[in-house]
């Protein structure tokens, strides 16, 4: 394991800097070319920002993950070129579904692309990584069901991996929220995969948390006058979505004995906040009336914002409940039964999301009050 802490280390290094290395190029260009993310009255940003940030991330990670099977099979070890093989096809089918959600994103920044259309990339890509071979089997216990019919398995798999690529691409409301989420989700299942043996898919983790990480800091802590603050977009957004989604599907097939932690939990709960959101928010669009692919101002960050808390303050309160959950859920998978314990989420979420309603509703009619007075 030492041998592949390092390894894994040398990938995220390698990652790291490369995408440190481009998005300041991507912002030049951007602001030659007048590329912007155009505030609006959705938008909480007040200036004009680069949306292109996550140009940066598959073109790292890839290079990263070529230069390791490259040097792998040069090397004289043959555990390593053992791996290599063994995780070749997944991983060449899954970026070949990351190049098709790349180039989508691109051109959703760029010139805008219908959500139908979106739709129907993400399904092809979904459909890349099921031939592989990576697919939910089992459900390990939720609501009672364990081993799933291949037919089931393909349409579930399918289904889930649109669902996180669209609840990554939606949670992306405020500075380093949705990378910030997904960088937590790579640490615990890089930690994960490495404990399970599964190299391959810890260098695949530690990669994308190499490319998260320098982004974060430019979208976090750039500032927009001086041309140092840069967005995501959706080309980040999918392409890292679809990278969770595989590694969230691969971690449940993975038959985990530490702590007696429930494998579906595992798999899952680092994922829990921007899944649940994106369901209340799309029930809450369609209870108004309104279309749920239409966006609005319903996310859990915007109901911390309306409080009046600042982006950051409310970025790192979500992402420390996602760090908590994670924690919460991997120590009582082993005590409660998964089902109950997604029922305890969903009432904790529900409770979490009334509590702020009425505290919107109280600090609205304070404001009321004051405007009268």
């Amino acid at each position: 394991m030492i041998r592949w802490l390092l390894i894994d280390f040398s990938v995220f290094l390698c990652v790291a800097i490369v995408t440190g290395i481009i998005i300041p190029q991507i912002l030049l260009i951007a602001f030659r070319k007048n590329l912007f993310d155009t505030p609006d009255p959705r938008k909480i940003h007040k200036t004009e920002v680069p949306r292109l940030g996550g140009i940066a991330f598959f073109p790292s990670i890839l290079f990263a993950m070529l230069l390791l099977f490259g040097l792998g099979t040069l090397s004289k070890d043959v555990s390593i070129q053992l791996r290599i093989y063994n995780n070749i096809q997944p991983l060449c089918f899954t970026c070949c579904g990351a190049i098709i959600l790349y180039l989508t994103g691109m051109a959703d920044d760029l010139v805008g692309v219908k959500y139908r259309a979106k739709f129907v990339m993400q399904t092809f890509a979904a459909a890349l990584v099921i031939i592989c071979g990576i697919r939910i089997e089992n459900l390990h216990g939720f609501l009672g069901i364990y081993e799933l019919p291949t037919a089931a398995s393909v349409l579930l798999t399918g289904l889930l991996i649109v669902f996180i690529i669209n609840a990554i691409n939606l949670i992306d409301g405020i500075d380093g929220l949705a990378s910030g989420l997904s960088a937590i989700a790579c640490t615990f299942y890089a930690y994960v995969f490495l404990h399970s043996n599964l190299y391959i898919f810890s260098a695949l983790a530690v990669a994308t948390l190499g490319a998260l990480l320098p982004f974060f800091m430019f979208n976090v802590f750039g500032n927009a006058n001086k041309h140092k603050k840069i967005f995501m977009g959706d080309t980040g957004a999918l392409t890292i979505g679809l990278f969770l989604s595989v590694m969230s599907i691969e971690t449940c097939s993975i038959e985990w004995v530490e702590n007696a932690a429930n494998t579906a939990v595992v798999a899952f709960a680092p994922l829990l906040i921007p899944c649940m959101d994106v369901v209340r928010v799309y029930l809450h669009r369609l209870k108004a009336g309104k279309s749920p692919f239409l966006p609005d101002k319903t996310h859990i960050h915007h109901k911390l914002l309306a409080l009046g808390i600042s982006q950051r303050k409310a970025m790192m309160a979500i992402i420390s409940s996602s760090a908590l959950l994670i924690a919460l859920n991997y120590w009582l998978s082993a005590h409660v039964g998964i089902t109950l314990l997604f029922l305890l989420d969903l009432a904790a979420w529900i409770a979490a999301n009334m509590i702020l309603s009425r505290s919107i509703a109280a600090r609205e009619r304070r404001l009321a009050i004051k405007l009268y007075e």
